[in-house]
């Protein structure tokens, strides 16, 4: 045996010893017990009292089959990625708490052929465009004047405000519409009949980063896990 074979020996050694402590580093992070150690960011408004799990569902298989899963995905041998860990978290997590029947906004309605430009811009069919969690806030959409990408013919027969609806879209006032509607149309409240009256624009931008709500505390509906606490 030479020289060069004997050093290699512990080499490749302490090569397998450290990929092994590194897997068994990720596979106890990625217990439930480990969360807070992998977690991305503090959780939005409201969502201060979830577990990772309220959201994060277990992936199909075992860690074993994941891992194989994407291997075989890497050399071509399968169509899609394999969830690892975790599920991706989509809508239906969402509305599992959420879903109520008087939205005015609900997603599935973005799919239709009308809202193509709306989709290009906004992504409104998606949840966590306007809401991505971790972020500490409760709206991480930061411009408040998205209603422009949906309403623009916007016309009243019998406005109830004084500066009638079309007059404000052709003075680009875009930011006035969350003054008086709240997106998801949960609150409880009477509608403005002056521009006087309309919450101002720094109000709803505190409230989308988490501060107290403009539109008050009366809802038609209250989140799933709200309603099951009392």
């Amino acid at each position: 045996m030479n020289k060069s074979t004997t050093t290699r020996k512990p080499q490749h050694l302490a090569y397998k010893l450290g990929i092994m402590i590194g897997l068994i580093g990720l596979i106890v992070l990625l217990l439930p017990a480990y969360d807070r150690f992998h977690v991305r960011g503090p959780m939005n408004s409201g969502h201060d009292t979830l577990k990772c799990g309220s959201c994060h569902q277990d992936a199909p298989g075992s860690l074993r089959q994941q891992i194989q899963a994407n291997l075989r995905y890497a050399l071509g041998l399968r169509e899609h990625l394999a969830d690892f860990g975790h599920q991706d978290v989509t809508n239906e997590n969402c509305l599992d708490c959420h879903e109520r029947p008087n939205d005015r906004h609900p997603v599935y309605r973005f799919l239709e052929p009308r809202f193509l430009k709306a989709r290009k811009n906004l992504s409104p069919q998606h949840c966590v465009s306007c809401h991505t969690e971790h972020k500490g806030q409760r709206v991480t959409r930061t411009e408040i004047g998205y209603c422009v990408n949906c309403h623009k013919k916007t016309r009243l027969r019998k406005d109830p405000l004084d500066v009638p609806h079309d007059r404000l879209i052709a003075l680009n006032q875009w930011e006035s519409c969350l003054g008086c509607h709240d997106f998801h149309g949960n609150h409880i409240m009477k509608t403005k009949k002056t521009v006087e009256q309309i919450i101002p624009a720094e109000k709803i931008r505190s409230y989308f980063q988490g501060g107290a709500s403009p539109y008050g505390d009366d809802r038609h509906y209250k989140a799933k896990k709200e309603a099951n606490d009392d």
